[in-house]
């Protein structure tokens, strides 16, 4: 490597890092000789204005081909905030609200904001949200240069979601003034051993685990474990190849086919809590200001309750805040494990931390000291801009001199739906997993829980139906609800179908069913009575880890003949819930600035 091939590599696009694989060198060698050498990016203007009059909202790009720096320089107070980076399903657009709040939140404090993203589809990369915006990849290299060329005095790891979380510890060894909470106590809150010491401390329950970096290892702890286990892999964003895995066969084709696991990227296993309740909290903390880890303020912003049961992505999950079914005692004991947390990790801005409640137990699944993806529903149902609050703490504000001490308990229900984009994959089987697979939310707000429930459904564009016909299929596991579930249809007047399975369960109990035929048993079946509408609601629980042909048929044709369709049965008793209440009182409409 010499410096006009080094020159001639960097212009053609090729990373530090690329090139340190190709030369066999580190990262660090290959950014040290080039800055030697004088070779640094250059930032050019996109004119928002066209050359017709002066641009105040331009935008910058790095090039390595000689020419002249167009960013203008001056002396203001600057803060770098990193965005989320490209989109994909499963990768939510709150954490894009996150980085625009904080940018608004930082101008408003008289800081000048610099945003960095690569994704053109967000609000954050629209010209006038920022002072300054790079459109720039988000890697180590990239983000520094902007950084010491702008001279910036912090950056703002913690709202873009994982993708420049990972990025928070190389920037700081590399002299990068990280604002918020540290990236050592990020480590301990993503590193699962560390973690692991910190709930003993705590003495906090989390559930049994272990953790794999090859196949044989990973066999050893589900079977020391028990099944079902929750198998996934470390420092990942929106569950990605996050499995349920119910035996042997399946947890070494995971192995094989779904992860990479090293020393450096060990997969975790989890024992899975079966028809456990989820439930999310977001708080907000300045504790790491105070030298004193008892001082300082922590505050709730909400507490969501899942609607399913445990397993399923929290950015997939419907979810009630407050919560709807826990005892005054559970919700105590959330509490006092949030805090208890924040004030270890000496959270600086937001925290999320994910439990499950089975029994009386309380179980810390994971904990985040960052954005999350509900804090813009939490913000909109409680009428306080979290996001915006949290920028301000980073910087250096306290909670008691922004006024927000006090935890909002809301006196109306707001359920958040999630949007699925199924109706855009025909053929596609539309059951959640913990896989994040969601591109988008609602609200219902109301006094009660069902219309609450029943408006985020109409909003998510599935409409509850008042009366007709409900077609009931449930996996043997969910059969032992069927009944039940079944006649709290059947009480609101609608008419029962069924194959012959569940059909001769529910006439066992008493109840009167129509039988319909399997997919594979001829015409008309029950895939002919969805697409002639004859079928105004589907109840479909998924037969395990491999879903037969005939379920993933009646699922997805549900979806384009766009007909409700629940997949568990905590959502088919919600449904019936919210019926039950249109039925009783209808709704009305009242706007969120009215609730607050």
């Amino acid at each position: 490597m010499n410096a006009d091939l080094l020159a001639k590599a960097k212009s053609l696009g090729f990373s530090d890092r690329q090139i340190a694989h190709l030369t066999g060198t580190t990262e660090d060698a290959v950014r040290a000789t080039r800055k030697q050498l004088g070779l640094v990016p250059s930032y050019r203007l996109v004119d928002t204005c066209a050359a017709e009059f002066e641009a105040f909202t331009p935008y910058y790009y790095s090039s390595y081909d000689r020419g002249d720096d167009e960013v203008k320089g001056n002396t203001a107070k600057k803060v770098m905030i990193l965005g989320g980076g490209p989109n994909r399903i499963g990768q939510g657009i709150e954490f894009d609200y996150c980085c625009v709040h904080a940018a608004f939140a930082l101008k408003e404090d008289g800081f000048e904001t610099l945003m960095v993203n690569s994704n053109p589809e967000t609000v954050s990369t629209d010209y006038d949200t920022s002072d300054k915006l790079f459109f720039e990849p988000l890697t180590l290299e990239d983000v520094l240069h902007i950084y010491e060329r702008e001279k910036c005095w912090g950056a703002i790891a913690q709202f873009g979601g994982q993708t420049p979380l990972n990025l928070a510890l190389g920037l700081q060894k590399n002299g990068v003034n990280i604002i918020g909470t540290t990236p050592q106590s990020i480590e301990i809150a993503e590193d699962r051993k560390l973690f692991a010491a910190m709930l003993n401390r705590l003495e906090i329950p989390q559930p049994p685990n272990g953790l794999a970096v090859n196949a044989e290892e990973a066999l050893e702890a589900s079977r020391r474990l028990g099944y079902p286990v929750l198998v996934r892999p470390s420092f990942v964003l929106g569950g990605r190849a996050m499995q349920i895995v119910y035996s042997d066969a399946e947890l070494s084709h995971y192995m094989k086919f779904a992860v990479e696991a090293s020393p450096e990227r060990p997969v975790l296993v989890d024992k899975f809590l079966e028809d456990a309740t989820e439930v999310d909290v977001d708080c907000i903390s300045d504790v790491g200001h105070f030298d004193d880890p008892s001082k300082g303020t922590i505050v709730i912003g909400g507490m969501l309750e899942h609607i399913e049961f445990a397993g399923v992505h929290s950015g997939d999950a419907a979810m009630v805040m407050p919560p709807h079914t826990l005892s005054k005692e559970i919700i105590e004991v959330i509490r006092r494990y949030t805090h208890a947390m924040a004030r270890e990790l000496r959270v600086v801005g937001l925290m999320n931390v994910q439990y499950a409640v089975k029994g009386d137990t309380v179980y810390v699944l994971e904990v985040n000291p960052r954005a999350s993806r509900t804090v813009p529903f939490v913000s909109k149902a409680i009428g306080r801009p979290l996001a915006k609050l949290a920028a301000k703490v980073m910087a250096g504000k306290t909670l008691k001199e922004l006024g927000f001490t006090e935890e909002l308990w809301t006196k109306y229900w707001a359920v958040k739906e999630s949007v699925f984009p199924f109706n855009r994959f025909p053929g596609q089987d539309i059951v959640l997993s913990p896989e994040m697979r969601s591109t988008g939310e609602v609200m219902g707000l109301d006094a009660d829980l069902g219309i609450a429930y029943a408006k985020a459904q109409m909003a998510a564009g599935s409409p509850l139906p008042l009366s007709g016909t409900v077609f009931l299929s449930l996996a043997d596991s969910h059969k032992k609800d069927a009944a039940s579930v079944a006649k709290q249809f059947a009480d609101l007047g609608f008419e029962l179908v069924a194959t012959n399975g569940t059909a001769a369960m529910l006439e066992q109990a008493g109840l009167k069913v129509r039988r319909t035929l399997k997919v594979l048993e001829g015409r008309p079946n029950i895939v002919d009575l969805i697409k002639n509408k004859e079928i105004q609601l589907v109840v479909n629980t998924p037969s395990g880890a491999a879903p037969r042909e005939d379920e993933i048929r009646i699922r997805s044709t549900a979806v384009m003949t766009g007909t409700p369709i629940m997949t568990t049965v905590s959502g088919a008793r919600a449904a019936a819930f919210g019926i039950a209440a249109l039925k009783r009182a209808g709704y009305t409409v009242t706007t969120v600035q009215e609730y607050h």
